[in-house]
């Protein structure tokens, strides 16, 4: 290879290795050019001293300095306007020298200066941090509501932080977050791009100092069945590479959503104290069935879901030996729902009689963690009361509508069968079956021989396919989100709008066969909530805020899955709606909350707070819900108004 070859191949090399070596460069160059220009400057005045007459006082390190001033700046060449034109020429290469230079430098420094703003903006900086939140993916929905949650977790604490991974632009995440999230109260938010699976990735979040993690699916439960198997491979993907940043002997909680069930027992089987695998379509389906036997129940639990009001925690102390019957009264603030025992296992609403011991935790419903103090003495006593001689009431036949179809429908539709008495029937409306979904519900129907499943083809968007259905004849309706795929859930949200409203007119014209219809629908987006409740509907169920209030409060908490597994079941207790007559025998009535937490125990319940009936449509009353009232506070309650309880059955 010849020289020049070499020369242009070492040239490129240099250069191909970024901002030092171009910077490096430069400065070299105009520092070859400096001496060479003062060196040449030098000769000149001691070679030829007669055409230094105007620079006789001058000596040679002077004349350099002159040299450095017009390389710096071409304005300085005019110092050389006398002298003889020898110097002239070395002062015009010297600005000339100077002008291409500086420019290079100037331009090479600018936009290495843009280079690295436009990186920040990448988000490809490491994030210094402890004891942060880790959220790994991008769902618009879901990654607002998750950061309202924690926001609100977040709120005793005086500089918490949350941080987030995508594979999204981060200057698109900080807008939409800076936009939904104006008031970001004690937590700070910080983005970076980047694959969430990728271990270089997870070092620029310090993922091994994080103190828990949230990595979201790729798409929801009404995804196809390709969009979830590769969300469920990312997922497990993501786990793995954070196992190998934490370790496998390190106490760390993952909190994530994984569709397919053998996924799920495979990852909670190789990580049992790391990882939590909740199934939240399941969920949520179950939530809803739950939600359509009492009015009300969906505001019960949105604000036990949630971090805004009273939240589930776990609280150990020196118990003494005392009665789960007298525990409750220990509490000032607080009402105790279950224990934990050392083995694990959780026993929601236990016997009354057990006598706790000091391995015990228990599970308390309270308004915060640090307002949870067991007292030695009751804080308040109850007035014991007699329960009247009231029969528990038996399953009925039902006539259930479900509107719209999702992969959470099956699920709704066993849930509903758990309740329901045999002879009941479930009908469920969709626009277009397919083949697949017709053969679904036959299998359905099949399974379930006590219950008559059927579906028929109609649109829930025209008012006389609806009036076809005689609506009101039925005692409960659900309105399904059937979103998934390209589907924008405000368009889904507006499309639900309509026929709540189609519904509204229709029970307006039928008010007294309506009178006993309850109507819950699914919301995707929580903006619409508000539009959702000017449409008369008194539950719903706003599924990406639930989704969310879930995944964050497992990851402040990873026991709360537990409890989530045991309340959502039709077997064991639940939370109802109950009302007061079978508390009560003569209205209106005026007790203090210790003595309903005394009737209930009665009847093996916990009370966990009232509904009033009047404040139902008042949202500044929260609807008429009022959990864990003050124990010595007095309620004043009429024959319309309810119990919230834990309990086995709804009857």
């Amino acid at each position: 290879m010849s020289f020049r070859k070499r020369f242009r191949y070492k040239f490129e090399t240099l250069m191909g290795r970024g901002g030092k070596s171009i910077f490096l460069s430069l400065t070299l160059v105009f520092v070859l050019f400096f001496l060479a220009l003062s060196l040449l400057r030098g000769i000149l005045v001691h070679w030829f001293p007669d055409l230094a007459t105007q620079w006789e006082n001058l000596d040679f390190w002077s004349h350099t300095y002159l040299t450095f001033l017009q390389l710096t700046d071409p304005g300085n060449m005019v110092q050389d306007l006398e002298s003889s034109p020898w110097y002239k020429v070395f002062a015009v290469l010297s600005g000339l020298v100077g002008v291409i230079m500086l420019s290079s430098l100037i331009a090479f420094i600018t936009t290495g200066i843009d280079q690295k703003l436009s990186e920040l903006k990448r988000g490809h900086s490491k994030v210094i941090e402890e004891d942060h939140t880790l959220i790994l993916g991008w769902d618009e929905q879901r990654v607002i509501e998750i950061l309202k949650e924690l926001i609100m977790a977040n709120e005793s604490e005086d500089d918490a932080c949350v941080v987030i991974l995508a594979n999204e632009d981060k200057e698109e995440m900080d807008d939409l977050i800076t936009l939904r999230l104006p008031n970001q109260a004690t937590t700070r938010i910080v983005t970076r791009s980047g694959k969430t699976s990728s271990l270089a990735n997870l070092d620029i979040v310090s993922v091994e100092h994080c103190k828990s993690m949230i990595i979201l699916a790729n798409c929801d439960d009404m995804g196809t069945s390709e969009q979830k198997a590769s969300s469920d491979a990312k997922v497990i993907q993501t786990i793995l590479a954070l196992s190998a940043k934490k370790g496998e002997d390190e106490d760390f909680c993952i909190v994530t959503e994984i569709f397919n069930p053998s996924h799920r027992k495979i990852i909670e089987n190789s990580f049992p104290n790391q990882v939590v695998a909740v199934d939240t379509g399941d969920i949520l389906a179950k939530l809803m069935v739950q939600t359509s036997r009492s009015v009300g129940l969906s505001v019960v639990y949105s604000e036990i879901l949630s971090f805004d009001g009273c939240e589930m925690y776990f609280h150990q102390a020196d118990w003494k030996g005392i009665r789960f019957k007298d525990l409750g009264y220990r509490f000032p603030d607080g009402v105790p729902m279950g224990i934990r025992h050392a083995d694990g296992s959780l026993d929601l609403n236990p016997d009354i009689t057990y006598e706790l011991v000091d391995d015990d935790e228990i599970l308390i419903l309270a308004d915060d963690d640090s307002t949870i103090e067991f007292c030695e003495k009751p804080v308040a006593k109850p007035e014991r009361q007699q329960l009247p001689s009231v029969e528990r009431m038996e399953p009925i036949i039902e006539r259930e509508l479900l509107l719209g179809w999702t992969p959470k429908v099956p699920t709704i539709v066993e849930q509903y069968a758990d309740y329901v008495e045999d002879g009941s029937q479930i009908d469920i409306i969709v626009r277009n079956p397919s083949d697949e979904i017709r053969q679904e519900i036959r299998a359905l129907d099949e399974k379930i021989p006590g219950t008559s499943i059927r579906v028929a083809e109609s649109d829930p968007l025209h008012i006389e396919d609806l009036l076809s259905l005689e609506p009101f004849k039925y005692d409960d309706i659900l309105l399904l989100a059937e979103g998934g795929g390209e589907k924008d859930p405000r368009s889904v949200d507006s499309e639900n709008i309509v026929t709540l409203l189609l519904l509204r007119d229709i029970f307006g014209q039928y008010p007294e066969e309506s009178a006993n219809t309850k109507l819950i629908t699914e919301v995707l987006d929580s903006q619409n909530h508000h539009l959702i409740s000017n449409a008369g509907v008194k539950d719903v169920i706003i599924s990406n805020q639930l989704v969310s209030m879930i995944l964050a409060q497992i990851s402040e908490s990873r026991g709360i899955r537990d409890v989530y597994d045991d309340i959502f079941e039709e077997d064991g207790s639940e939370i109802y709606l109950k009302p007061a007559s079978l508390y009560f025998d003569a209205f209106p009535v005026e007790v203090s909350f210790a003595t309903l937490m005394d009737l209930t125990q009665q009847r093996q319940e916990v009370c966990l707070g009232i509904k009033i009936q009047a404040d139902e449509d008042d949202p500044e009353a929260n609807f008429g819900v009022d959990l864990i009232p003050e124990k010595s506070s007095l309620i004043k309650l009429t024959a319309e108004d309810s119990l919230v309880v834990l309990s086995e059955d709804e009857f």
